[in-house]
């Protein structure tokens, strides 16, 4: 199975990208679902025909869904929920607060994603293509299955763990073993589905972009936070290109030449990644037969569901003494980037976005001494420590 994920700054063509990528693979004999997990749906209106919340035939091998959160959200994790407002309430906690306690965050991406991965376990689909929401909202998606994998972890240690003296004190508000046997079984499934989308023979993210600053700076930052969560890029798609002409008009010859500069630009800012460029039309591209023709324009005799790049991956190197670890995140300043090694955890934070690194075992009592960034990557280096503490290196 192949998943593909195409993510984006809002309007730049994301839902049109995916639904052409999603009718190529079908036309190749693959049996494809495209999927759409942005809130404000337009997959339906590109495709032209309604969809709903279940995988629905298209045309010969070819399945769409609009993915509902909401509803998805009282099917994956409703009884869970009402399981812990009732005990947060005979703890004597206000009803309304209740129910918001027992809401995990993030939880309605988490079950978004398992249900796309379910869905094309059970359809037996060769190839999932997936229409995602705006960038900040599709890489906060696929961050929860680690955020969740931490929150399941510490919530299974508080309650087996070693605080015995503690115990007393906090074991009235400790969750029943109903409620941590559901939290530990969805642990299992989060943590089946992060292996699947980190995995560069599964999984593809391709970030789709205009030839405009702000839309470009975006994908940049998209394309970091993916780095920072091991997820793996293997191309790009420039949309809304202006073809080459003789244009008579001067706002239209302004237009091209800043087109034809910022073009420049992706080329070499996103290299080495492959970059398909999709034309500028007057009319809307709806419907399968013009999804198809827009497919051999941006991918020629290509089969887009191919895996067109593979980067460089985590790592851990030894020199004398010092291991490295070297975590490749191209478009970042040092200066941007907070690590705090805490055991067998380093935390990187970027922006918005933290990522806790499970260190091998190598490297959990080592110090993190000394970082910084080598060819698009960042190398920590750790060596042993006078005494065991917590490190920081910023």
């Amino acid at each position: 199975m192949r998943i593909i994920l195409y993510l984006g700054k809002g309007g730049v063509g994301k839902t049109t990208i995916s639904a052409a990528t999603a009718v190529r693979s079908a036309m190749l004999g693959k049996r494809t679902l495209v999927v759409s997990t942005d809130l404000a749906h337009s997959l339906a209106d590109c495709l032209n025909q309604p969809l709903t919340s279940e995988p629905k035939e298209l045309a010969a091998n070819l399945w769409a869904q609009e993915v509902n959160a909401l509803d998805e959200m009282r099917r994956g994790w409703g009884k869970l929920q009402d399981s812990m407002t009732k005990m947060l309430r005979n703890r004597g906690i206000d009803s309304v607060m209740a129910e918001e306690l027992a809401l995990i965050p993030g939880m309605d991406e988490i079950v978004s994603l398992i249900n796309i991965y379910r869905n094309a376990r059970e359809g037996d689909f060769d190839v999932v293509v997936i229409d995602a929401a705006p960038t900040g909202e599709t890489v906060r998606l696929l961050s929860m299955p680690d955020t969740f994998q931490w929150y399941a972890g510490r919530l299974m240690n508080l309650q087996n763990g070693t605080l015995n003296l503690a115990r007393p004190l906090i074991k009235a508000f400790l969750p029943s073993g109903e409620i941590l046997g559901a939290v530990q079984e969805l642990s299992e499934r989060v943590k089946t589905l992060r292996e699947v989308l980190g995995n560069p023979d599964i999984s593809s993210y391709r970030p789709v972009v205009n030839p405009e600053r702000m839309v470009i700076k975006e994908a940049l930052r998209a394309e970091t936070y993916l780095a920072l969560f091991g997820y793996p890029i293997d191309a790009v798609v420039c949309n809304r290109v202006l073809s080459k002409g003789d244009y008579q008009d001067t706002f239209m010859q302004e237009l091209y030449q800043n087109q034809t500069m910022l073009l420049q630009q992706i080329h070499n800012t996103f290299a080495p990644l492959p970059i398909w460029e999709a034309p500028y039309y007057s009319h809307e591209i709806l419907g399968i037969s013009q999804l198809g023709k827009l497919a051999d324009v941006i991918f020629g005799e290509q089969d887009p569901t191919q895996v067109f790049y593979r980067g460089q991956i985590q790592e851990v190197t030894r020199y004398g003494d010092e291991y490295i670890l070297r975590l490749p995140l191209p478009h970042v300043e040092m200066d941007k980037v907070l690590m705090t090694k805490k055991g067998d955890e380093m935390i990187v934070e970027i922006g918005n976005f933290k990522r806790d690194i499970t260190l091998p075992s190598v490297l959990s009592n080592q110090e993190a001494t000394v970082a910084r960034f080598v060819n698009k990557a960042l190398e920590i280096h750790f060596t042993a420590p006078d005494v065991n503490s917590d490190s920081h290196v910023a």
